[in-house]
């Protein structure tokens, strides 16, 4: 089975691996793609769900196979690209996007719920990324890597420990492999979605959002401006442009989609600078601060303005 050369679409010809594809955001992403002409590796930890998503894909036109696996381990990871380069032949996109949930406050948090959101997200992302850009240099012919952040790893969230310094990590790799790897053309960039997901569909805030969905109903404009909140296939279109030709310049970025708001996210950067000759003393650093530093404090969590 090889993908189709003269297919309609964006990413006609090209092979891509979906991890977590099997359900919610990550299947909207696997579907997207093989709309657009690629041929589609999805994985799940789940096989009757990967299974299941490549029937779907397959039986609507599209060209996919499943493959099992929770990511992790380097023996995933290198199975994943091995799975794509057995059925189709080749690689060129790679999604990162498996992940699960163990949020509790950090004095209740387990060293187990800690360790596992940590081996799916951030070591899960770094042994994919690692398998599929041999594979990418090997072919010589660039490619696209892009990786699943989240809010949480951009400004943090209550309950969410472990989550946050995974999809923060993810970001901070995601630029380190911009660098690296921009001389063999592959391109790597975060995507920071928000969507209606099994993920989402707890949180307090957007259930009102979450039930109008699941309702068939159409979700407010301020949900869907201010909250950045929608169906999962609402943000696939960003993964397509990232996988596709039109961003091939585009490397490094952490950008954001959900609902009616795109957005591109900036790095981190000293908000404020002060200068003392010969160093700083912590009695001249508590005479500054609330003069030069107090005003300039960053927020943590999401903020969002009153719905009217």
């Amino acid at each position: 089975m090889t993908p189709t050369q003269g297919a309609a679409g964006l990413l006609a010809g090209r092979v891509a691996i979906v991890t977590g594809g099997g359900r919610g955001l990550g299947l909207a992403y696997a579907r997207s793609f093989a709309a657009h002409g690629a041929a589609v590796v999805v994985n799940d930890a789940d096989p009757d769900a990967a299974d299941a998503a490549a029937a779907a894909i397959t039986e609507s036109g599209g060209v996919a196979v499943g493959h099992a696996g929770a990511v992790g381990p380097s023996a995933v990871a290198q199975a994943l690209v091995d799975r794509a380069v057995a059925a189709f032949g080749r690689l060129d996109i790679l999604v990162t996007n498996a992940g699960i949930l163990r949020d509790t406050v950090v004095w209740k948090m387990t060293d187990e719920d800690f360790d596992d959101v940590v081996r799916v997200h951030l070591r899960g992302t770094f042994t994919c990324v690692r398998a599929a850009a041999v594979r990418l240099r090997e072919q010589g012919d660039g490619g696209r890597i892009i990786c699943v952040g989240s809010p949480t790893g951009q400004v943090g969230n209550f309950g969410q420990t472990n989550y946050a310094a995974a999809k923060a990590g993810i970001v901070g790799m995601v630029r380190t492999w911009a660098l690296e790897l921009a001389r063999a053309r592959i391109t790597v960039n975060a995507v920071i979605p928000v969507a209606a997901t099994a993920m989402t569909e707890s949180a307090p805030f957007l259930k009102t959002y979450v039930d109008a969905l699941a309702a068939g109903e159409p979700v407010a404009p301020y949900a869907r401006r201010e909250l950045s909140f929608g169906r999962p296939e609402e943000v696939a279109g960003l993964l397509v442009f990232l996988a596709s030709d039109a961003a091939a310049e585009v490397s490094g970025q952490a950008v954001g989609l959900g609902g009616d708001r795109l957005a591109l996210w900036s790095h981190p950067a000293e908000a404020v600078v002060a200068f003392a000759d010969g160093g700083w003393t912590a009695e001249a650093i508590a005479d500054v601060w609330p003069k030069e530093f107090a005003a300039h404090h960053q927020t943590v969590g999401q903020h969002f303005p009153e719905p009217h």
